[in-house]
């Protein structure tokens, strides 16, 4: 593989986690970084995840390959913009929404140089100073709508990914949105909700701190997580993200009534029926 110069707009937690290991597997000749907040820009030249910070347009000129890494609402007015500058750079989003940038791209004449892509990796930490070693190993990537994307776009992200350490799956764009509401959005809405509750309930820090059971913390650590990431991505994806909700809501009410009522076996099978997510994850 060829090593490319490579630009990542957005130097937080998943574009500065990838250019370690970029530099790491020797995919780049060259790390440009770009970020909207200089006080990123700096932390990552200091934490050497980038060889240099360039304006936009620079990165763009004197890139192989641009990587937006940003919040996806910001993402969606930058990609036209990034398209109608590029020759025959390719360019890849991580974001975890892929519809609305792909319609905003639709029709555009240099369409085919955008990869859409979204790794299935993150932490509940932001920034630059977040980034974590071998953070994609064995993880899944998404790659979406392939078929309208170059195929020598295509192939280059693909063979990125793999040496990153990532299995690649193919699907399209509106079944990734849903799928994903399903498997990661709801997740950081339950986080986000149940530590709402707790925090309402429990005026008493040191209880919380003192008593929080190993389960408490990993259902909540989500509820860390960065609302300038996670507030667009459920704007972005509101119909799925509002229809695995109400479904949410529906079950815990389930579980609501059982316990009202008194119903020891009806409670027992909502929780053996839960149980059956063993043969999915171990």
């Amino acid at each position: 593989m060829e090593r490319k110069r490579i630009a990542i707009i957005g130097l937080g937690l998943i574009g500065g986690s990838l250019a370690i290991r970029l530099h790491e597997k020797k995919i780049s000749s060259r790390l440009i970084g770009m970020d909207a907040n200089p006080e990123h820009e700096a932390k990552a030249l200091e934490l050497e995840l980038v060889d240099e910070i360039l304006p936009l347009d620079e990165a763009i000129q004197q890139s192989d390959v641009i990587i937006l890494a940003m919040p996806v609402d910001k993402m969606t007015g930058l990609l036209p913009k990034i398209l109608d500058k590029v020759d025959q750079q390719i360019v890849l989003d991580l974001g975890s929404t892929k519809s609305q940038l792909v319609e905003a791209v639709r029709n555009h004449p240099k369409r085919g140089r955008y990869v859409a892509t979204h790794p299935m990796w993150g932490t509940e930490y932001s920034g630059p100073a977040a980034a974590v070693r071998n953070a994609f190993e064995n993880k899944a990537v998404i790659i979406c709508n392939e078929e309208e994307s170059d195929e020598d776009a295509v192939q280059w992200t693909k063979i990125m990914y793999s040496k990153i350490g990532m299995h690649l799956l193919q699907m399209e764009a509106s079944a990734h949105d849903l799928h994903a509401a399903y498997v990661s959005h709801i997740s950081h809405i339950t986080s986000f909700a149940l530590a709402n509750t707790v925090l309402e309930k429990e005026r008493e820090d040191s209880a919380i701190f003192g008593l929080a059971s190993a389960g408490f913390e990993s259902t909540v650590r989500l509820a860390k997580s960065n609302p300038a990431m996670w507030v667009p991505i459920f704007l972005q994806n509101k119909v799925n993200v509002l229809d695995v909700l109400n479904e949410h809501i529906e079950q815990l009410k389930k579980f609501r009534d059982k316990i009202q009522d008194g119903s020891e076996d009806e409670l027992k099978k909502l929780i053996e029926q839960a149980n059956q997510i063993r043969r999915i994850i171990k």
